[in-house]
């Protein structure tokens, strides 16, 4: 069976149809050259290239060997290329896992980053709550994950992505100046809460917040998704307290509002095993780091 190098020759000879300038293309002298193509006519049981002391011409079965000859190589160079780019973290495939509210402000710029900056490579986007997040990256189902804190793993690195505000949601028939605007305005009034099981980050966060304003909400409900709070606020069942990033959703019949007396305290973290050793997450997390729309 012939070998890649007799077919780079081969090609070499057959473009330049001269001995002395196809080894100097590939770098080598012509004897090598030679025996390489003598080979390949052995190997072949054919002749390529009728040869004189004036002209090297191809044959015909070297004129119908070339396109084969010539697909080969470039499928060898297209391999060696890919193989290089995967090596480097410009080709190959990352899993991201993201919890909802993350994928309203932070995942979709985010990824239009990556796209433009990491072309050769295939996301897989992984919709997960935090605790699942955790459980999938200890397994190694995901590379990263964009969730909420802590991340205490000793076998997980992490970095703050986004710090943002709470806003409050009120239905639109409510007054402005009925609106709460403060935690302690919220003593006594029906609200939509996280569920402490599914949305626990914020559950235990409101909480703690509620207990240092003094102020006890009637919950009404508890529910895991930011999506259904704002439907149930735009059906008039109450209030809801959730990140600022969730104003992008535009529910019909909810008004958003600051909490005045909060300072940016919603946390989301990306978080990833650190014997993870995929190239395409390296280049992604220095991609991260680098990003201006932090």
């Amino acid at each position: 069976m012939f070998e890649l190098i007799q077919l780079r020759c081969f090609v070499a000879v057959a473009e330049e149809l001269h001995f002395g300038r196809a080894a100097a293309r590939l770098n080598m002298t012509q004897p090598p050259l030679s025996r390489h193509i003598q080979v390949l006519e052995r190997i072949l049981k054919v002749e390529l290239f009728h040869r004189s002391s004036r002209s090297v011409k191809l044959t015909a079965a070297g004129s119908a060997f070339l396109a084969e000859a010539t697909r080969i190589v470039e499928m060898a160079d297209g391999a060696i290329t890919m193989a290089r780019a995967a090596a480097e973290g410009q080709r190959g495939m990352v899993s991201l896992g993201f919890t909802a509210a993350s994928g309203y402000s932070f995942l979709p710029r985010f990824m239009g980053h990556l796209q433009q900056a990491m072309d050769g490579v295939r996301f897989i986007l992984k919709e997960m709550v935090s605790a699942e997040q955790m459980e999938a990256l200890l397994s190694g189902r995901i590379d990263i994950g964009l969730l909420r804190p802590p991340v205490r793993r000793p076998e997980l690195a992490s970095q703050l992505v986004l710090r943002e505000r709470f806003v409050v949601c009120s239905h639109a028939s409510v007054p402005e100046h009925e609106r709460p605007r403060k935690l302690a305005d919220f003593d006594g009034l029906p609200l939509i809460m996280n569920a402490q099981d599914k949305a626990r980050y914020f559950h235990d966060l409101l909480t703690g917040l509620f207990a240092q304003a003094k102020a006890e909400p009637r919950l009404v409900q508890h529910l895991a998704q930011m999506h259904s709070m704002l439907m149930l606020v735009g059906a008039g069942h109450g209030f809801a307290i959730v990140p600022e990033s969730s104003t992008r959703l535009h529910p019909e019949d909810v008004v958003f509002s600051p909490l005045e007396d909060c300072e940016p305290i919603v946390e989301l973290h990306a978080a990833w095993r650190q014997d993870n050793d995929n190239p395409a997450l390296g280049v992604l997390l220095r991609q991260l780091k680098a990003w201006p729309g932090q």
